[in-house]
């Protein structure tokens, strides 16, 4: 499943509106998809939004939208 993981850049700020970032990737769960991005990044994770169905084809219509991959 894709899943988009809105996240800040840094854990040593509180979380802003304004500079919140997402990014796609693909995980078996939501869980882990947590687990890839707190164990690859110093992001803070605010929010792990599940997509499919029109909202995945509408995400994939955004030219930037990337599938993020980690090196395991």
């Amino acid at each position: 499943m894709i899943y988009k993981v809105y996240y800040q850049e840094t854990k040593k700020r509180n979380p802003q509106r304004e500079t919140t970032q997402s990014l796609y990737l693909e995980a078996d769960t939501e869980v882990a998809a947590r687990v890839l991005v707190e164990d690859n990044t110093e992001f803070n994770i605010e929010f792990i939004e599940p997509l499919e169905g029109n909202f995945l084809d509408y995400e994939q219509k955004n030219p930037e939208y990337q599938l993020t991959e980690f090196n395991k």
